[in-house]
């Protein structure tokens, strides 16, 4: 359970500057001490049945099962490639990563991070923020303020994954078994 809330939260701070933040600030906070009282003091209250909770999906489980649905990315990721030839790996590949491409471009709209062409020279910001920038080569105790971009990066403009809005029980299949009748 902890494990998939740490991978959602991840994939949210990735993608959102404003959940970011207030989970920067959420860290930040001291945690508050739970107040102590003795059994004669607590009043006893009647429990009330928990409201049933929507089924909880993985935001990274939404966007592979998008990945396989519209462009069968697990299928060929998990085919054993041995019996076929590179033409035959690369005309497969080739529809795969058109597909995943369009299915990234459309949750996430990914724009470069730097806009000048890679190998360009390019100003660093002084005080640049190092997930944006990563240094690479002959990197000092200080850093210079020029270098030669060798990757322009990506950033996402929008992160629109779908909804879940099946059930606890399927809350884990990235694509249901098909079956025909």
């Amino acid at each position: 359970m902890r494990i998939v809330l740490a991978l959602r939260v991840f994939f949210r701070v990735l993608f959102s500057g404003e959940v970011a933040r207030r989970v920067a600030l959420a860290l930040d906070e001291p945690a508050a001490p739970e107040p102590k009282a003795s059994l004669a003091e607590t009043p006893r209250a009647e429990k009330k049945p928990a409201a049933p909770k929507p089924a909880a999906r993985s935001e990274a489980l939404t966007l592979l099962a998008a990945l396989q649905r519209e462009a069968r990315l697990l299928d060929i990721v998990r085919e054993p490639l041995a019996q076929y030839s590179d033409a035959q790996i690369g005309a497969a590949a080739r529809d795969v990563l058109r597909d995943c491409g369009a299915v990234v471009e459309r949750m996430f709209a990914p724009q470069a991070v730097v806009e000048q062409e890679e190998g360009a020279q390019i100003d660093l910001p002084k005080d640049f923020d190092a997930g944006c920038y990563r240094l690479t080569g002959n990197v000092g105790a200080e850093a210079a303020g020029k270098g030669k971009l060798v990757h322009h990066g990506w950033k996402a403009t929008r992160c629109e994954l779908p909804s879940w809005s099946g059930s606890g029980d399927a809350a884990l299949v990235i694509a249901p078994a098909e079956v025909e009748l």
